[in-house]
């Protein structure tokens, strides 16, 4: 592969690298998922870059789909309908299955995206966080920000984000 990778530490550190160093101490990475064509391409390159490594899969459906835009740019809440994240939960938890290959582990959560996975690696003890990271409009990503950025800021551990090969950086 010759696209690029950053590597963002929790403190901060970043360095750009086209291979896993030799005997990378990463052993458990848990890659997060949105079922989009850039969280294919993270799941894809943990896969190649780190195959000794044990890998766990996790989506959180997002509960906050239960909320609308006010004229703020803000999210009022709604009430939620729970028929409405039952059925949102069938289809991720299905679409979750499909991803996952022999020997892989997978995690379906509900909630807020970034809480969601930064739980789920504390609790399954991960080295090591990998999710990709999508190009925004400057209004959408002022208004909603982006999850792979608050990921890293709120990370105590190593966070891989990963852009699709060549998709332009702001």
């Amino acid at each position: 592969m010759t696209d690029p990778l950053i590597f963002t530490a929790a403190r901060g550190e970043a360095s750009g690298t086209d291979a896993a160093p030799e005997g990378s101490s990463f052993q458990r990475i848990l890659i997060g998922t949105d079922f989009s064509a850039t969280a294919d391409h993270a799941l894809e390159l943990a896969r190649t870059r780190f195959p000794g490594a044990r890998r766990r899969l996790v989506h959180v459906t997002d509960a906050r789909v239960t909320a609308t835009p006010d004229l703020m740019g803000g999210l009022t809440p709604a009430s939620l309908d729970p028929s409405l994240l039952h059925t949102l939960e069938d289809a991720d938890a299905s679409r979750l299955a499909r991803l996952v290959q022999e020997g892989e582990e997978s995690e379906l959560l509900v909630g807020d995206p970034v809480t969601g996975l930064l739980d789920a690696a504390a609790r399954w003890e991960a080295d090591l966080i990998v999710v990709g990271t999508h190009s925004r409009g400057a209004i959408e990503h002022f208004f909603v920000g982006s999850s792979a950025e608050k990921l890293v800021a709120r990370s105590p551990l190593p966070v891989l984000t990963v852009r699709l090969p060549g998709e332009a950086t702001r």
